[in-house]
């Protein structure tokens, strides 16, 4: 199975490209799911062919699938959704907007992202191009796995069992219905699902992401936040694809100044995101819809090579020895140092990068030895850790 993710600022033609490289690998022969997630979706218009919330057949070895969101949510939340309304109703909540409330932010998006993980595992296909929302949606969503199983493995246990302890309690006292087992279950499978998911997204024998840009100031500055994030996350970009650039030829008259503004932003690009491979996706002169067009899109893209191929493979993340210290080395490129913070609490490490979060649990080399020290310097964050000390990794105290 391979999963490639397009994401990107939102109106760079992420869908185009994203709906070319599944129709260039299908007529390739693989077995190709093209999937949007992003609540607006324009993929069945990229396609110029009706795209439903299931898998449909496009053409040979190709389908295509824009997810509802809101059934999904039915699906995977509907247990919790029946317990909150009952809730509610019996708090006399019967406002029109407590039907919001039954839904916590950005959950519907994961729901969504919830479907790659059902057919990375189904084996229908070889092929997965995911079509993610804008950037900012799909990176505030990142860390959403990371919390919920901190919180499955801490405190839900806890949680649970005094649930069920107090339960008959507060039905007979306060006639307030706690969780049933059902909603409690569906809880866990819902992380537990986030949880399988990340597991597949981050595996770089699988899962590689291509940034799609423009060359334009805005744009750029965009895809470098996205690439710190994406990295801080330990995803694996394994493609920056310029879209949109103007051809030589548009370099007199009107365009004169946007070719010229351009060809210094391409030049900024290739700088900033050595040594991932960039590819060029010119203007085109018709509409990148439809299967013909998108054909030809996607062989200007790649030209003879294989879209699936993973085109890099970065090291984000490496441990190594310098005397009595251990050194934990993240690749967070183009991050800004003063909003860089480490927080240590046992075997956890919270690295914080402005306002995205990641939480990282040490591994056995790293496990009892508290963090001494850190640096950041050519685009890496180097964290110094100490002599082990077992008695203090008992004691789980932050620093």
């Amino acid at each position: 199975m391979r999963i490639i993710i397009f994401t990107g600022k939102g109106g760079v033609g992420k869908t185009s490209v994203a709906a070319a490289t599944a129709v260039k690998m299908a007529k390739q022969g693989k077995r190709t799911l093209v999937l949007s997630t992003d609540a607006a979706h324009s993929l069945a218009d990229s396609l110029a062919v009706p795209v439903g919330p299931d898998p449909v057949r496009i053409s040979e070895n190709l389908w295509g699938q824009e997810v509802n969101s809101l059934r999904e949510t039915e699906r995977n939340w509907g247990t919790v959704q029946g317990w909150l309304s009952k809730l509610l109703d019996k708090a006399q909540l019967k406002d029109i907007t407590t039907e919001e409330m039954l839904v916590f932010p950005g959950m519907e998006e994961l729901f969504s992202l919830l479907k790659i993980k059902e057919h990375a595992q189904s084996g229908h296909y070889d092929v997965l191009v995911v079509d993610c929302a804008p950037t900012g949606e799909t990176l505030r969503l990142l860390s959403y796995p990371n919390v919920l199983n901190w919180w499955l493995e801490k405190i839900f246990p806890t949680e649970r069992r005094l649930i069920k302890l107090v339960r008959p309690v507060a039905r007979l006292a306060n006639k307030i219905e706690l969780p049933s087992d059902d909603v409690l279950d569906s809880i866990e499978r819902f992380a537990r699902g986030l949880e399988e998911m990340q597991r597949i997204v981050l595996n770089p024998e699988i899962t590689s992401v291509r940034i799609v840009l423009n060359p334009e100031k805005m744009v750029l500055a965009e895809a470098k936040r996205s690439f710190t994030y994406l990295n801080l996350f330990g995803f694996n970009t394994d493609a920056i694809i310029v879209n949109r650039v103007l051809p030589d030829e548009a370099g007199q008259g009107f365009f004169a100044g946007w070719r010229d503004i351009q060809k210094k932003y391409e030049e900024e690009i290739v700088t900033n995101f050595h040594p991932l491979p960039i590819l060029k996706a010119p203007m085109m002169k018709e509409e990148v819809t439809g299967l013909p067009v998108l054909d030809r899109f996607a062989d200007i893209i790649y030209g003879t090579g294989d879209p699936s191929d993973m085109f890099y493979r970065g090291i984000t993340e490496s441990i190594r020895e310098e005397g009595e210290e251990m050194v934990l080395e993240l690749a967070i490129p183009f991050a800004d140092k003063a909003v860089l913070d480490l927080t240590q609490t046992g075997d956890e490490l919270t690295v914080a990068a402005g306002a995205y979060k990641r939480k990282v649990i040490l591994p056995r080399p790293l496990i009892g030895r508290k963090v001494a020290g850190a640096r950041y310097a050519d685009d890496r964050l180097m964290i110094r850790f100490g002599k082990r000390n077992l008695s203090e990794l008992e004691s789980g105290e932050d620093q």
